[in-house]
C-alpha cells in the first residue's frame, strides 16, 4: 500500500517549546502565540452567496498551537460531524498564475474514507506545508480547515459552540487577541516527503493528491471557462501543461502522458489534451477511459524549454500565442 515518509534531514523548529511543522516555520525572529481567537458572523445573504449555498449564523474560531497537537485536536473536532462531509483540500502546485489549487467535493462521502487516508498518508497532511485539508457539512453546518500552516479555523452553528469552546479548554487553549503561528512572521514552506529506490511504496505530494482526488471525488473549484489570475486578470490563451492518466482496452494498467499546448480556460486545455490522447493512440478497443490529473499554465519559459528538450533542436514560438492548439504530447511510464 502507497504511503508517505518525511525527509529525515529535516530539523523541526522549536521556538520556547511550541514546535513549529516540519514543511512551514519562520525565517524572522518571532514569538509564537497559542490560543485561539473567536467571534460571532452572521448569516451571508443570498445576494453575496449568488449560486452557493448561503452560509447561517456562525462562531468563527481561529486556533494556533504546537504542531504535535494538531493531529489529535482534528480527530477529536471531526468526530463531532455527521457521517457524510464535503471534504477539501488547498494544495500549492505548480500553476504560474494561482499561487493555492482550491479543491472540493460536490458530493458528500463517508467520513471513514477521510480518516483512512489521513491516516494513511499523516505526514502530508500535518507536516507538510504544501497542503491544508478540511471538510464542511451543511445540516448542521460544521467547517473544520487545517490550512498549510497548520493552523485550524472552525465554523460552527450556536449549538456547537460550547462544545468546541470546552475542547479547547481541554487541550489548555485561552482565548487571546492575536494567536500567532508561522504566518504571523515570514516564513518558509516546504514539501517535506522524500523517495527512495528502495521504496516502492513511498510517494510524495503530487501523488498523494491524485490518489486523494479519486477517493474523495475532488474537483479543482475554479471558473473551467475563464483564464484569470489571482487578481481576475483576463489572461487569454496561455501555455499549459496537463498531466493525463489513460488506460485502454488492449493496455488496462495505467498509463500516463503530458500534453503541452495553448489554451484560453481549463475546460479547452482539457478537452485538447483528451482529444490529442484520442488521436495519438489510435485505439480500436471497446473502452478508453481518460483522467485529467493537472491543468497547470506554464510561463513561455518553461514552454519553451520543454519543447526544446523534448524535440532538441525545435523552441517554442511566441507566436504560437495566437490560437489555441497542441504543442506536442510526451508519454511516460511514471513520473
Amino acid at each position: 500500500m502507497p504511503t508517505c515518509l518525511p525527509d529525515p534531514s529535516i530539523e523541526r523548529k522549536t521556538v520556547k517549546g511550541f514546535k513549529f511543522p516540519l514543511g512551514v516555520y519562520p525565517v524572522e525572529s518571532m514569538t509564537p502565540i497559542a490560543g485561539y481567537a473567536s467571534e460571532f458572523e452572521p448569516a451571508d445573504s443570498e445576494e453575496e452567496m449568488g449560486d452557493w449555498e448561503a452560509w447561517p449564523d456562525q462562531y468563527v474560531f481561529d486556533i494556533v498551537m504546537s504542531a504535535e497537537r494538531v493531529e489529535s485536536f482534528w480527530h477529536q473536532v471531526f468526530a463531532m460531524m455527521p457521517g457524510r462531509v464535503f471534504p477539501i483540500i488547498d494544495y500549492i502546485g505548480h500553476d504560474a498564475h494561482r499561487e493555492i489549487d482550491p479543491y472540493m467535493a460536490y458530493e458528500p462521502i463517508g467520513k471513514e474514507k477521510v480518516i483512512d487516508a489521513i491516516r494513511q498518508f499523516r505526514p502530508f497532511f500535518f507536516e507538510d506545508g504544501m497542503v491544508g485539508f478540511g471538510a464542511v457539512t451543511e445540516d448542521p453546518f460544521f467547517y473544520i480547515f487545517v490550512d498549510e500552516h497548520k493552523i485550524v479555523t472552525i465554523r460552527v452553528e450556536a449549538q456547537f459552540k460550547s462544545r468546541i469552546e470546552n475542547l479547547l479548554a481541554a487541550f489548555e487553549l485561552e482565548p487571546c487577541d492575536e494567536p500567532a503561528g508561522a504566518d504571523s512572521a515570514s516564513h518558509e514552506h516546504l514539501a517535506i516527503l522524500v523517495t527512495s529506490p528502495d521504496r516502492p511504496d513511498l510517494i510524495i505530494g503530487d501523488e498523494i493528491l491524485e490518489r486523494i482526488r479519486d477517493r474523495w471525488h475532488l474537483v479543482l473549484n475554479v471558473d473551467p471557462d475563464t483564464n484569470v489570475d489571482e487578481e481576475d486578470n483576463d489572461l487569454g490563451i496561455t501555455p499549459w501543461r496537463c498531466l493525463a492518466r489513460f488506460a485502454t482496452e488492449q493496455n488496462p494498467d495505467d498509463q500516463y502522458a503530458q500534453i503541452y499546448l495553448t489554451a484560453s480556460s481549463i475546460r479547452q486545455a482539457e478537452e485538447s489534451a483528451q482529444e490529442c490522447i484520442v488521436d495519438h493512440l489510435d485505439e480500436h478497443g471497446s473502452w478508453l477511459d481518460i483522467v485529467i490529473v493537472s491543468s497547470d499554465r506554464i510561463t513561455t519559459e518553461q514552454m519553451s524549454d520543454a519543447v526544446t528538450k523534448e524535440s532538441k533542436s525545435k523552441s517554442f514560438d511566441t507566436k504560437m500565442l495566437e490560437t489555441e492548439s497542441v504543442i506536442m504530447i510526451h508519454f511516460v511510464n511514471q513520473l
